[in-house]
């Protein structure tokens, strides 16, 4: 072996052992004690912050829970409610009506003179009806509906009321008689007669012109087309247990048109006469 061979032999030697030193882990080296205590003690302020953190939450939440129990509960929100037509205030304000004094005029409109018939109330599909309400404890009518037409009007004759209403203290005057028998729906719109439901004790003067003229009204309406329909009520308005009514309370609304449309309330009175309205004596004035 020559010399050089011996010094090539002896390199790959040193080589190979270099290389299985450089794949091999290096060694650990123990960490220095104070960087140790560092680390303990950084984990030691973690969680003592952590636990700062999650106390003052808590006494959060329980201020804010205190603080619910004294505010005042928020105003639900109103339903708003299902938009439907109803009849004014003064339509059906029984004691309101009662209670009006008489003025100069003897027939007053009501409700800037509108009907307030609801959709429901002037419905058309059981046609042409007439509805009057039981008598109360007192023996009174109290009310009268219908839907007019021409088929209700009469065929034949009236034949004379036999039937006496409520405060029936009837008396001659210069003019005829104090009391009428007057009827809420009049015969010639409804055919009705001596009907107990449909009579009050009414002066002359409510009967005739006051409530003739509305029921003529609407009888030249129905008898100009036998098709036409009229949603009609009428009110006796007593006071109290009086047995004579104060006025009468007359509602009217043509069907598809406004040709016959009105609600008025007419005084139950006569000119030189004061009307015991409790038991339906009277004086001359």
């Amino acid at each position: 072996m020559t010399k050089m061979t011996r010094s090539i032999l002896a390199l790959v030697a040193l080589l190979a052992l270099s290389g299985c030193q450089a794949s091999a882990d290096p060694p650990t080296k123990p960490r220095p004690a104070a960087i140790v205590a560092q680390i303990a003690a950084t984990k030691q302020a973690n969680t003592a912050l952590k636990r700062q953190i999650a106390q003052q939450t808590d006494a959060i939440k329980a201020a804010q829970a205190a603080l619910a129990k004294l505010a005042p509960a928020a105003p639900a929100q109103p339903t708003q409610p299902t938009p439907t037509v109803t009849p004014p205030p003064e339509a059906t304000d029984t004691a309101k009506l009662a209670a009006l004094t008489p003025g100069a005029a003897q027939e007053l409109t009501v409700a800037n003179n509108d009907p307030g018939f609801s959709p429901a109330e002037l419905s058309t599909t059981a046609g042409a009806w007439e509805r009057y309400a039981d008598l109360d404890s007192l023996n009174r009518a109290t009310d009268a509906n219908a839907m007019l037409n021409f088929s209700l009007m009469p065929t034949e004759k009236r034949e004379a009321l036999t039937w006496d209403p409520t405060g029936w203290r009837n008396k001659r005057t210069a003019h005829g008689w104090l009391y009428n028998r007057s009827h809420l729906i009049g015969f010639q719109l409804s055919g009705e007669n001596n009907n107990p439901k449909n009579l009050i004790t009414g002066t002359q003067s409510l009967n005739n012109p006051l409530m003739l003229a509305h029921e003529m009204d609407v009888a030249t309406y129905l008898k100009a087309d036998h098709n036409r329909l009229v949603r009609y009520e009428v009110r006796p308005i007593y006071r109290d247990a009086e047995l004579v009514a104060r006025g009468v309370q007359m509602r009217a609304q043509s069907i598809g048109d406004n040709s016959i449309h009105f609600n008025v309330y007419i005084f139950n009175l006569e000119a030189g006469y004061t009307i015991n309205y409790a038991d339906g004596t009277s004086t001359v004035n």
